[in-house]
C-alpha cells in the first residue's frame, strides 16, 4: 500500500498527538473521503500527528504505520493514560457517562466512566494472563475471535479485516507486536522453511499471486495441516485444511512462498 502525501501539507512536530474518539477511525491513503482505506485506529488509542491539512491529519500509529484520518475522528492534543492502567474491549457494548450506548471492537480502550452493558472488557494489565504468548493460544484466539469476520481491505477487527489485520491484531493480543502489512510481516522473525506441510502452529505463511512474488497474503498455521486466514477468495474468515482437494486450497498452496516463525 502507498500513502499519498501532498507537498503543500503543513508539517507539525511528531511529538503532537491525538486521541481517537470514534469506535473505529479509518486511515486513508490520501486526504479525501473517497480515498481507499489502508488501516484503522481504534477508540482511545493515541496517534502521532505528522502533517496537518486542516480537516485531514496524516498520523502514525504505534506500529509506525501512517495514513490520513479526518479530524472529526480525533481529539488533537489529548494524551491518554498509560495503556497498562486501562480497560480493553474484547468486543462489548458500553454505556457512557452521558447515558448513550456504543459498541466497541476488539482492542479498543474504554473511556472514563464507561460501563460494560454486554460483551466483555478486561484491564490491560490482565491481557498477559488471558492471552499468553503460546502457539496454541494464538491459534485459538484467531479461530474464535474472528469467526464469521468479513473481508475488508484495511480492517483490523472482527467487524471487518484483511489478512494482515487479523495477524497483527491476534498477535498483539498475545503480546507480540507485528508490522501492519503482509510484506512487512514477512521480514519479521525466523525462517520456517518452504514446505507448507511442515509448518508449525503460529507460524506465519506467506503467499503471492504476482509475477514478481511480492507478498500479497498471509495466514496463521494451526498445526495439523490447517491454517486460519481472512481471504478475499473466501469472502473473509476461513479455516483451511491443506490436505483438502478443494480447488481454492490447491490455488492457495500454489501461491505459497515461505513461512516465518515470530515466537
Amino acid at each position: 500500500m502507498s500513502i499519498g502525501v501532498r507537498t503543500d501539507a503543513i508539517a507539525v512536530s511528531t511529538l503532537d498527538c491525538a486521541l481517537v474518539v470514534a469506535a473505529i477511525a479509518p486511515m486513508l491513503a490520501e486526504p479525501h473521503v473517497s480515498s481507499g482505506q489502508v488501516s484503522q485506529q481504534l477508540a482511545r488509542h493515541v496517534v502521532s500527528i505528522i502533517e496537518d491539512q486542516g480537516d485531514w491529519l496524516l498520523v502514525r500509529g504505534r506500529d509506525e504505520y501512517e495514513g490520513w484520518i479526518h479530524r472529526g475522528y480525533l481529539a488533537p492534543g489529548v494524551a491518554a493514560a498509560d495503556n497498562g492502567s486501562r480497560v480493553v474491549s474484547l468486543g462489548c457494548v458500553v454505556r457512557m457517562r452521558d447515558g448513550a450506548e456504543r459498541a466497541l471492537p476488539l482492542r479498543a480502550f474504554l473511556g472514563p466512566g464507561d460501563r460494560v452493558e454486554s460483551g466483555e472488557a478486561i484491564p490491560a494489565a490482565d491481557l498477559e494472563g488471558r492471552f499468553p504468548t503460546r502457539a496454541d493460544a494464538i491459534g485459538r484466539s484467531a479461530v474464535e475471535l474472528f469467526e464469521g469476520t468479513s473481508y475488508q481491505w484495511g480492517g483490523v477487527t472482527p467487524w471487518g479485516a484483511d489478512c494482515s489485520g487479523l495477524v497483527q491484531t491476534v498477535f498483539a493480543l498475545h503480546g507480540v507486536q507485528l508490522p501492519r502489512d503482509a510484506w512487512q510481516q514477512a521480514r519479521v522473525g525466523r525462517d520456517a522453511g518452504r514446505d507448507i506441510a511442515a509448518t508449525r502452529a503460529a507460524d506465519l505463511l506467506f503467499f503471492s499471486d504476482r509475477p514478481d512474488a511480492h507478498i500479497t497474503h498471509v495466514a496463521i498455521a494451526l498445526g495439523g495441516h490447517r491454517v486460519v486466514h481472512l481471504a478475499l477468495g473466501r469472502g473473509g474468515y476461513a479455516v483451511e485444511r491443506l490436505d483438502n482437494r478443494d480447488g481454492y486450497v490447491a490455488k492457495l498452496k500454489s501461491r505459497f512462498l515461505f513461512a516465518r516463525s515470530v515466537l
